[in-house]
């Protein structure tokens, strides 16, 4: 097998791992929340890997936002923290820039599940 075959088939295979383990760490569907940060409009803000449009630069950006440590550099990256940020970052922490968009709890888990494969 010719050497860039077998990188581009390992890459897929982790490729479909990280999202397997991201769904089942959320609840949510990668590839539909990957559709939900553009419909959101979080590349306004952030620039954001995989995803086309603006390079946002008011918020961080969140390459590797799966291997942080700390959402906002307050609270744990976990799951459900995670999960509840989305859906309302000012009653999380009321002092932040990110704005209440209104996101639902089905795309909140969606955009999740996407933002863990961001290793």
């Amino acid at each position: 097998m010719k050497p860039l075959l077998f990188c581009v088939l390992l890459l897929t295979a982790c490729n479909r791992e990280d999202k397997a383990r991201s769904a089942a760490m959320t609840g949510g569907d990668p590839d539909r929340g990957k559709q939900a940060v553009v419909r959101y409009g979080c590349i306004a803000c952030h620039n954001i890997p995989g995803v086309k449009g603006p390079r946002g630069m008011v918020g961080p950006p969140l390459e590797h936002i799966a291997s942080r440590t700390l959402i906002a550099g307050k609270l744990q990256n976990t799951p459900q923290t995670m999960i509840r940020w989305l859906q309302n970052p000012q009653a999380m922490e009321p002092s932040n820039a990110m704005p209440n968009l209104g996101i639902t709890p089905d795309d909140a888990r969606d955009i999740a599940a996407y933002l863990y494969t961001l290793k």
